[in-house]
């Protein structure tokens, strides 16, 4: 019917190969056309080119049963068409001949789909248009609404999807967000119940302020304190190095009468301040009696208080070669400088550290760019850091204990006198005494300024030197005075770089300071004081730091 009716029209024929999208299309124009005025006209359109108006005159004379308006002396509306109209606006006249143009080749253009959604978009402006000039009725809305829903379907582009709810703009930040109001359906929460079950927003943390006194407290829980499983270890690995290497230097030199290797310092005593300080590893040389005795460093041309000579005596009745040390003489003196050099090639190069690290399940490596006799141990829970000292025992002066250390000058050939020993017996004794905190003391500061990049100039025998001081002066000595000790401590060695000078404890003539320079003396005075000033920043301000004994 409507090929016959486009022939008739004078249009070119339609093909029916359309299929079932061509026929929605034209389902659609009809329902725009019924849409556009309640007798089924389409005025708006009726603006078209002349062709598709006799077209459409063509189809409602033969193929249409619907009854024919009345019309114009000019083909026109008729004035009851003008009055049922509901104030359209001229203007829309105007857009309706656009859109029919556009709804007439939109098939060409864009093809059978595009044109179908085409048409949609113009049928909802159209309603919009139609909603603000006149209201609508709800049964011509609703007819409207099916009839979308209907070709929407038939073109399959209308798939079932879920109503979301449109979701408020969100507030500005300065802005109170309402709270929503309670759904019915959800259950009221009881007058009794507990408070604090309810859900709450949760707010930041308050601030703690933390005194020194805590602060200093918290910093030697946490980076001083070493943990007694690490304790146990490290001594562990430290005696079986000391037995490997024990043998090790009896088989390479058996002619040499060395002890037993002795490990101790701060990790035995419990001075072991973090990673401060190393493992002491004592090898001591078997002097033979009556035929070595100890000159002060003062009375050689070194003049040095902190040293010692080992003179070779008794030449006149045992002469050099009759004892297994004579080979290491200068002049007359046992050089450490030579014993250092035999040991460390020894160390370095002869001694298999692999084999011995797999046998103690650890990994061992010397530090061959260091002067001193150093180990390094890496084990999977901790690093240490083994110091191998060759040590005079049996020296007629008492407990003076001598060390070979790598020394400069014409002392190079002496041996340096080591207090180690004896200071640490004076704190402990101090503090037994009065149940003190001096040794707590010592390793605050050991750990603040092994942590701080100018501070860390000091070691452990320059605090040492102020602990002392300070643990025979001060009486409180009590946990809740730390901090006032620590400051105390401070102010002390601001003085002593003041005026220059850190005597020793136990040997006034040795200055600890006389190896510092000027300006690493000026520096040092700087530090402390900016710490006296503000104590908190010597203290890290992150804590939780891995804890090692390297």
């Amino acid at each position: 019917m409507l090929g016959s009716s486009a022939r008739a029209a004078g249009l070119p024929p339609v093909k029916r190969s359309l299929g079932r999208g061509a026929r929605a299309w034209r389902r659609l124009r009809v329902q725009l056309r019924s849409h556009s005025s309640p007798e089924g006209g389409v005025p708006w359109l009726a603006h078209g080119s002349p062709s598709r108006r006799q077209g459409r005159c063509a189809l409602h004379e033969k193929g249409s049963s619907r009854p024919q308006r009345p019309r114009g002396p000019q083909g026109g509306p008729t004035m009851a068409e003008f009055s049922q109209n509901r104030g359209k606006r001229r203007d829309g006249e105007a857009l309706g001949s656009a859109v029919d143009f556009l709804l007439a080749n939109a098939r060409l253009v864009l093809g059978v789909g595009g044109a179908a959604v085409l048409g949609i978009a113009t049928l909802a402006v159209k309603r919009l248009i139609d909603r603000a000039t006149s209201s609508q009725d709800e049964a011509d809305a609703k007819g409207d609404a099916t009839c979308l829903e209907e070709s929407w379907k038939e073109l399959s582009l209308l798939k079932a999807t879920p109503c979301l709810q449109r979701r408020p703009p969100p507030a500005a930040l300065s802005q109170s967000v309402p709270l929503r109001a309670p759904s019915p359906s959800a259950p009221e929460v009881p007058a009794d119940a507990d408070p604090q079950k309810a859900p709450q927003l949760s707010s930041p943390a308050p601030s703690l302020c933390l005194t020194f006194q805590e602060k200093l407290l918290a910093f030697e829980r946490d980076y001083v304190t070493v943990p007694v499983a690490h304790v146990t270890l490290a001594k562990q690995l430290a005696g079986d190095i000391a037995l490997e290497l024990q043998a090790y230097l009896r088989n390479k030199f058996p002619e040499l009468p060395f002890g037993a290797l002795v490990p101790g310092g701060p990790l035995y005593d419990g001075l072991q301040a973090g990673a401060t300080d190393p493992v002491r590893l004592l090898v001591p040389l078997a002097l033979e009696p009556g035929l070595w005795s100890l000159v002060p460093g003062v009375d050689t041309v070194a003049q040095d208080p902190r040293c010692w000579a080992v003179r070779r005596t008794q030449l006149e009745f045992r002469p050099r070669g009759s004892s297994p040390w004579d080979r290491f003489l200068v002049g007359g003196y046992l050089s450490s400088r030579v014993l250092l050099e035999l040991l460390r090639k020894a160390l370095t190069a002869s001694v298999n550290w692999p084999a011995i690290g797999s046998l103690l399940g650890c990994l061992i490596r010397p530090r061959v760019a260091s002067e001193e006799l150093l180990l390094e141990v890496q084990h999977e829970r901790l690093e240490l850091t083994v110091a191998v000292l060759l040590a005079v025992a049996g020296a007629p002066a008492g407990e003076r204990l001598l060390l070979a250390w790598p020394l400069e000058g014409l002392a190079g050939n002496l041996w340096l006198q080591d207090l180690y020993s004896a200071e640490a017996a004076r704190l402990r004794a101090l503090d037994e005494g009065d149940a003190g905190t001096r040794r707590r003391l010592l390793l605050l500061l050991c750990g603040v300024c092994h942590r701080h990049p100018v501070l860390g100039r000091l070691g452990r025998s320059h605090l040492t030197q102020v602990v002392l001081r300070l643990g025979e002066e001060a009486a409180d000595w009590a946990e809740e005075a730390l901090g006032e000790r620590f400051l105390q401590a401070l102010e002390s060695l601001i003085g002593s770089l003041e005026r220059a000078s850190l005597p020793c404890h136990f040997n006034h003539r040795v200055d600890l300071l006389g190896g510092l320079r000027d300006e690493d003396i000026d520096d040092l005075g700087c530090a402390l004081f900016r710490g006296l000033q503000a104590p908190e920043q010597l203290l890290p301000p992150v804590l939780g730091e891995p804890l090692s004994l390297a």
